[in-house]
């Protein structure tokens, strides 16, 4: 399976969760050296101290295990230069975190509040515990943070063709030999789990599991939120003037690219969702004979209208997708606001903009390729939703490393 590699490195804060002490290590070691290297703050939360490991055990038995774990990750963190990260202890009982889930979410929450980089176990790893885990790490995540998990148990109990297995979203962190050489000493500190349990019981980490692990390579699935980015997240944003810089060649260009799209030299009506501070709906209103531009923020808004009000033919006003996109509409633009929106949303957008359209009236789309970290989708996935709809026809298509471009007209 071929996965692109992880480009989500520049950080200056990252919280990792981890469902036992030396889920961590084994899944995202070598990321972690990695970012801790180039200057990242790591944040750790344990969720339990791994007590139940071998479930014949008895109490005292428990909390012995329980208190070693502890000391093993202490020592597993020394051997891999993490001296410095101080694991956040939950102490929420092992096996049996759905029954606190909500106490886990609430530790996340306050240890991960600015944390621009979020790791956790898969959601659908086949412990329930990594589930657990997962699913609080993913919810506490701050909006901005980037999200991605580790599977540990996917690789020992889940075939590689099984459709349940993202590997869409997938991406690897290739290890050099130093910091492989690093992790494989790291894990030789989870004595207990190496070794067999009080009872003779098989080691939880046998020789067939370190392999694995042992690998030049980590792989990592991106968690997208699954509802629409709020519009609480544009409000903290625009506390900046310009939050996008809009002024830069970056942005100049890409407007340039995407008005040199659109094959006709004037339109009679336009429509602009999401216009921001309404840079682009004043390069628009030199083709248009009107634009409606709309926006749910109110001091964007505010500075689009100062920018703007030396021009009777542009009508601003206060809304968002999908409820207030209107037509009839000979263009309709649609730029770095789609992949905000979640599946519903964008489902119910993408038709209100062909039913928006007169005959003939076209889309001009222009979206930054990446993932945004706050978004549902990523850019080259709305294009692609986009040019797959049956009510539209595919026109120009523009492809860049940062940016697509694509103009439809209506059926």
């Amino acid at each position: 399976m071929t996965t692109r590699p992880f480009s989500a490195e520049d950080v200056s804060r990252v919280c990792v969760v981890a469902a036992h002490p030396d889920d961590e290590t084994l899944g995202v070691s070598g990321l972690i050296q990695r970012l801790h290297t180039r200057g990242a703050e790591i944040r750790l939360i344990v969720a339990t101290d791994g007590e139940a490991a071998f479930p014949g055990s008895s109490a005292i038995e428990r909390r012995a295990l329980g208190a070693r774990r502890r000391l093993e990750l202490l020592e597993a963190l020394r051997c891999q230069g993490l001296d410095d990260v101080e694991p956040v202890w939950a102490g929420l009982p092992d096996s049996a975190l759905a029954d606190h889930e909500a106490e886990l979410t609430a530790v996340i929450s306050e240890v991960a509040a600015d944390s621009e980089l979020c790791l956790a176990p898969w959601p659908e790893d086949p412990h329930p515990d990594h589930q657990v885990a997962g699913r609080a790490a993913f919810r506490a995540a701050p909006l901005g943070a980037h999200r991605w998990s580790y599977p540990i148990w996917l690789w020992h109990m889940v075939a590689p063709d099984d459709p349940a297995v993202p590997w869409g979203r997938a991406a690897e962190v290739r290890l050099d030999d130093a910091s492989a050489a690093v992790k494989a000493k790291a894990l030789q500190a989870f004595r207990s789990q190496l070794e067999p349990g009080p009872r003779g019981e098989d080691p939880i980490l046998t020789p067939e599991i370190l392999e694995h692990f042992a690998r030049d390579r980590e792989v990592v699935f991106h968690e997208p939120r699954t509802t629409s980015t709020p519009v609480s997240r544009f409000e903290t944003l625009y506390r900046e003037p310009d939050p996008w810089t809009m002024d830069s060649w970056y942005e100049r260009r890409k407007r340039t690219v995407a008005l040199a799209a659109l094959p006709r030299e004037r339109y009679d009506f336009a429509v602009e969702p999401a216009c921001g501070t309404g840079v682009l709906t004043l390069d628009l209103a030199g083709r248009c004979d009107r634009v409606h531009a709309f926006d749910p923020v109110p001091a964007a808004l505010s500075i689009a209208r100062d920018r703007l009000a030396h021009l009777s033919t542009v009508e601003l006003a206060a809304g968002s997708l999908p409820d207030d996109l209107r037509g009839p509409a000979d263009l309709v633009v649609l730029s770095e606001i789609l992949y905000y929106l979640d599946e519903a949303d964008l489902t119910a957008t993408l038709d209100r903009t062909v039913a928006s359209l007169r005959p003939d009236g076209e889309v001009l789309a222009v979206h930054w390729r990446p993932q945004a970290p706050d978004a549902p989708h990523h850019g080259a996935e709305v294009h692609e939703r986009l040019r797959a709809h049956p009510g539209l026809r595919s026109l120009v298509t523009h492809r860049e490393t940062d940016f697509l471009v694509d103009v439809l007209v209506r059926r």
